[in-house]
C-alpha cells in the first residue's frame, strides 16, 4: 500500500510533521515496502506495512528532530 502522496499519509503523519517531512517519509516508506516484500527480509515476523513505517520514521528521525515544543524541527 505504498503512498502516491503525502495527502494520503496517515493523519498520525500529516497533523505532526512538517511538508518536507512528510516527503521524506512517503518515500521511505514506499522503497521499504518494495524492499521487504518478502517475510524472510524482515526480522521479528513484522509486517510488511510495520516494517515500512518504521524505516519512514528513522529516515525523517535523520534529518528532523522533535524539539521541545512537541513540533518536528530540521536538524542543522
Amino acid at each position: 500500500m505504498p503512498y502516491s502522496s503525502n495527502r494520503e499519509l496517515p493523519d498520525s503523519v500529516r497533523h505532526v510533521l512538517p511538508g518536507h517531512a512528510q516527503t521524506i517519509y512517503q518515500k521511505a516508506f514506499n522503497s521499504a515496502w518494495d524492499q521487504y516484500k518478502d517475510e524472510d527480509d524482515r526480522r521479528g515476523g513484522e509486517s510488511r506495512e510495520q516494517v515500512a513505517h518504521k524505516v519512514a520514521w528513522a529516515a525523517v528521525k535523520k534529518e528532523y528532530a522533535k524539539g521541545e515544543d512537541d513540533k518536528w524541527h530540521p536538524k542543522h
